[in-house]
């Protein structure tokens, strides 16, 4: 069995796999208790392959890379909820059950066969070992000679390369935390003085926004790109009109299809965080973020607006927030959009009365997750007047009216259709934001935190992200010549592409900052 979606087909089958040929000899050679131990343990083997192939096939379908046992099992349950906020608690449960029985009853059957062919090979053991003798040769001859059929191997070790694979990533995996540890407690800011952070930016609003799923496909891709293209550029043209200009680049993200909050953190800690074990490793430590920053200094207020967050929150502390503004501290009152617990337009307004357009002593430097591009894509929100908005019933209707998930999520082309318009819709829910409430001191940072799933981003497709950053004032955005990004809100093909770990620290120096390195 392959490991992608793709390569699942007849083709793949017709092989002599290696692991039959050896399994077949070992049982032969073993008496009679023995060898029911073996067939036993080699069905239950079966079994765990199948299922990590099965695993390898939804995450490589979703993310765009394989599973792994190290580090993978906590993405599980995000998974079940994420299908019970998509398509109903009743069909995640359902699925959940329904993958425990499958696995199972494939455990059953393959004991059940593996034991039955025990039998049969003890039973014709002359006539089985000629057998076994005869595919041991011709496997070893088609080896030798590179024999292949439907474009791979005739004698194949697919099985057994894919448990090494995976233990390969296993050990890997493990070995990566030490390292990882060491490399978070060095810090080029660690110990910079808050006088000498960000003395650039004093005086500014400044807003980090991240965009749910806005990755590169959107602008390039023949399908999305046309109306994100038109959408761009009328907001370059409106935000232009209003008095700001952009400039934009492109990011590598740490992550791909999901797992948004590897994205933002690699954004915000300077350091490469692309799995779960390296999240946790950084936001238990004392690692700068670029959000905590602004909050050193002593110059700034801090806030986090996320509207995805629907419990606890304890990264709100290393994120430098001193208040954190969740799905239930905005006050919504509309449907939910599928995952999305509220349209970008709204949780922006909230954010707007409630934390933005409230009087202060000091600026504001806020954190703000968009949702509404998250996948599946439907229903999507649509454009209300802000003066409408209220407390968000006025969804009610679009939401009834829009499209049904399960109408999406198993439609390849109508997927990256939506995915497109969702991304249209939070471009514009932002940019109007800003047209309608930043001021001459307002600097907006917006990027997306990965490409959507690999299946709407496309075959091979790129792990880039689009960056602008948008201002009135004129000095804001020629600390950042040097960066050579592209004038407005769509990034040219060849604009610069930066790991996207490498942000904060360019970041920090463009405004102002000194480095004082800390080791830990």
């Amino acid at each position: 069995m392959p490991s992608t979606l793709p390569a699942l087909g007849p083709g793949s089958f017709v092989r002599i796999p290696a692991e039959a040929v050896v399994g077949a000899v070992v049982l032969l050679a073993l008496p009679r208790r023995p060898r029911l131990a073996a067939a036993v343990l080699y069905g239950l083997g079966l079994t765990v392959l199948t299922a990590l192939n099965l695993l390898d096939m939804g995450f490589n379908e979703y993310l765009g890379r394989g599973f792994n046992a190290a580090l993978d099992w906590d993405l599980l349950p995000d998974a079940q909820a994420y299908v019970g906020d998509t398509l109903g608690g009743g069909v995640a449960t359902a699925a959940a059950v329904g993958a425990a029985v499958l696995v199972v009853l494939v455990a059953a059957v393959m004991v059940a066969a593996t034991v039955r062919l025990a039998g049969v090979l003890a039973r014709h053991r002359a006539r089985a070992t000629k057998g076994a003798l005869v595919a041991g040769t011709v496997w070893v001859t088609c080896s030798a000679l590179g024999l292949t059929l439907f474009g791979a191997p005739v004698a194949s070790e697919r099985g057994a390369g894919a448990l090494r694979v995976h233990a390969q990533r296993t050990v890997e995996s493990l070995r990566d935390e030490a390292a990882f540890a060491r490399e978070a407690r060095s810090d080029t800011f660690g110990a910079t003085p808050p006088e000498q952070l960000l003395t650039d930016l004093r005086g500014k609003d400044v807003v980090f926004t991240f965009i749910e799923s806005y990755g590169r496909s959107a602008i390039e891709d023949p399908v999305m790109a046309p109306g994100v293209g038109r959408t761009l550029d009328a907001s370059t043209r409106a935000l232009e009109k209003a008095g700001y200009a952009a400039r934009s680049g492109w990011l590598t993200s740490a992550t791909y299809g999901g797992s948004s909050w590897l994205g933002h953190s690699t954004t915000m800690s300077g350091l490469w965080i692309d799995n779960q074990r390296r999240y946790r490793t950084v936001t238990a430590g004392d690692h700068l973020t670029l959000t905590k920053a602004f909050q050193k200094t002593g110059a700034w207020d801090t806030a986090g607006v996320m509207p995805g967050v629907q419990k606890g929150w304890p990264e709100e502390k290393w994120y430098g927030l001193d208040r954190l503004y969740d799905a239930f501290d905005l006050g919504y009152r509309g449907p939910k959009f599928s995952w999305s617990t509220m349209p970008d337009q709204y949780a922006l307004e909230a954010f707007e009365r409630r934390v933005h357009g409230v009087e202060r002593d000091r600026p504001l430097m806020s954190f703000v997750i968009l949702t509404s591009s998250h996948q599946p894509w439907a229903p999507i929100p649509r454009m209300v007047g802000w003066d409408e908005l209220g407390d968000g019933s006025v969804f009610d209707a679009i939401q009834k009216a829009g499209n049904k998930a399960s109408d999406v999520i198993t439609d390849t082309t109508k997927s990256r259709q939506e995915y497109g318009k969702s991304i249209q819709y939070s471009v514009t829910s932002l940019t109007q934001w800003l047209q309608r409430y930043g001021t001459d001191d307002t600097v907006l940072v917006f990027l997306g935190d990965h490409q959507p799933i690999a299946r709407v981003s496309g075959v091979r497709a790129s792990r880039d992200v689009p960056v602008s950053i948008v201002a009135k004032d004129p000095k804001v955005l020629d600390r950042i010549a040097g960066w050579h990004w592209t004038e407005g809100l769509k990034p040219a093909r060849d604009a610069p592409v930066w790991k996207m770990s490498s942000f904060r620290d360019r970041f920090l120096k463009a405004y102002g900052s000194t480095p004082h390195p800390s080791t830990g």
